[in-house]
């Protein structure tokens, strides 16, 4: 029995046995034959716990993991100073009768709940108000009972603790410990309700990315409408509905992607400009750039996204239909006109430079999202981090500016691209990468950048009081 729980600690990344021997005397019990319970059971029996089950049919042992032993709550209560209840809320009211069983003991809150702030407290602050003589602890309700099954936990290893026993909470860290989590102390009761909120919480750091990215792709969605569907169709009584499909798209996705990297970098510019006006970096940004600054790391992965998509889309350009029938129908013209189309160095530098820059660009697109990868960002320095997605982001927006403006080339000048008045839309698409560009041109002056550098620091543009009473700025 002991070989075969060595080997089962060694393949489930418990810690070392030599340091588990006070641990396998202890028993753990658990309220609640459900699937958590069951899991998480069977994960402290591979770790050298005993494990006791509190439930109302004792009669369910079949239930249970092999090697845990079942009973009536109040007997299992006796087996072991820790009990984990792992069961729902509204549940919790047949607790209030074993009280005298469970004083003094320390509770395990492991609940979730099906909504964010579903009840005015947190679960575990409500079984603490039920049992004031129990020592309530939150933890394990961000692992989920498959990955305690499988032993998968690489992607959910991290666990939120908190309560107001400290002696009761570094014992349940002590096991999260054992059972190969890494605990993290949330503080007192308080942070429980954001501990129970956090499993419910859908990609929060993505929404504001996603909603900008969707605005964008809409509206530029409906401009390629307006100019290169219903404009010939008003005109010219031409049908190009068939562009909707592939290239209206490829004109969608490179100008959002643009533009979502420009803004990538527009909230640190902005940023620097509060901050020279204010001569401090110790006074609150407003609440939009603060959330817009947190998610430029969403808003870059967004962008490089719709990149990709742009660089499938016109690898895919070629065995399309209508530009296989346009070159088809363009060579016969020339055949009937006996005519040929002299070769123009111009366009050939056009062309190849447009190709060159986009390749340049996109591969600095990728090298930005791989570094913003946990395990790549984990595996470099502040300083080169910063280099890569400050320095080496910015030439990719040069990259990418100049990729889309080698790509208009003359046709800028030309009237017939502006429909309705409307310009092109990769005109549309420079403006606020132009702007980001010019900006940060003019913050890299030596005199700004030396000031916010100062600023950054630490340092702070203070007002001077003078005997008068007014001030004067230093």
């Amino acid at each position: 029995m002991e070989k075969d729980i060595e080997e089962m600690c060694d393949s489930s990344n418990c810690f070392p046995l030599r340091t588990m021997e006070s641990a396998k005397l202890e028993t753990v019990c658990i309220f609640g034959t459900g699937d958590f319970g069951r899991s998480l059971g069977l994960k402290l029996l591979q770790c050298g716990y005993s494990v006791v089950f509190g439930s109302r049919n004792v009669n369910s042992s079949n239930l249970i993991p092999k090697g845990a032993e079942i009973f009536g709550h109040v007997e299992a209560a006796k087996k072991s100073s820790i009990i984990i209840i792992a069961i729902h809320r509204e549940h919790y009211d047949f607790l209030s009768g074993l009280a005298d069983a469970l004083k003094g003991k320390v509770l395990v809150d492991v609940s979730n709940n099906l909504k964010i702030n579903q009840y005015p407290e947190s679960n575990a602050e409500y079984l603490a108000g039920l049992l004031p003589g129990c020592k309530v602890i939150k933890a394990f309700n961000t692992v989920s009972a498959w990955a305690l099954q499988s032993g998968t936990l690489d992607a959910s290893r991290q666990v939120f603790i908190c309560g107001d026993d400290n002696k009761a909470k570094e014992e349940v860290m002590e096991i999260a410990r054992c059972l190969g989590l890494m605990p993290l102390d949330q503080g007192s009761l308080l942070a429980a309700n954001d501990i129970e909120n956090y499993p419910l919480q859908l990609f929060p750091m993505w929404r504001l990315p996603c909603y900008i990215c969707a605005g964008f792709t809409v509206l530029i969605f409906l401009y390629c409408l307006i100019t290169e569907v219903f404009h010939p169709l008003a005109e010219k009584k031409e049908d190009t509905s068939y562009l909707i499909a592939i290239s209206i798209p490829n004109r969608v996705f490179p100008i959002v992607s643009l533009i979502l990297l420009a803004l990538v970098y527009l909230a640190g510019i902005i940023a620097a400009i509060i901050q020279l006006y204010k001569g401090t970096k110790y006074s609150r940004f407003p609440n939009w750039l603060d959330q817009w600054m947190l998610c430029r790391k969403q808003l870059g992965l967004t962008a490089l996204a719709y990149a990709f998509l742009h660089a499938i889309y016109t690898l895919v350009m070629p065995i399309r239909y209508y530009v296989r029938w346009w070159a088809d129908y363009y060579l016969v013209k020339q055949i009937k006109s006996n005519g040929t189309s002299s070769f123009s160095n111009y366009y050939a530098w056009l062309s190849d430079s447009y190709v060159a820059l986009g390749i340049l660009g996109f591969f600095f697109y990728v090298l930005l999202g791989i570094t913003s990868l946990p395990s790549v960002s984990n595996a470099v320095n502040w300083r080169e981090f910063r280099f890569v997605q400050s320095k080496l982001g910015y030439l990719t927006l040069v990259l990418c500016t100049a990729h889309t403006l080698v790509y208009g080339g003359d046709r800028f000048i030309y009237g017939a691209f502006y429909r309705w008045y409307l310009p092109p839309a990769f005109v549309v698409s420079l403006i606020i990468p132009c702007a980001v560009l010019v900006m940060k041109f003019i913050l890299i002056v030596p005199c700004l950048d030396q000031r916010i550098t100062k600023i950054r620091q630490g340092w702070e543009r203070k007002s001077k009081v003078v005997n008068n009473g007014s001030s004067n700025m230093q």
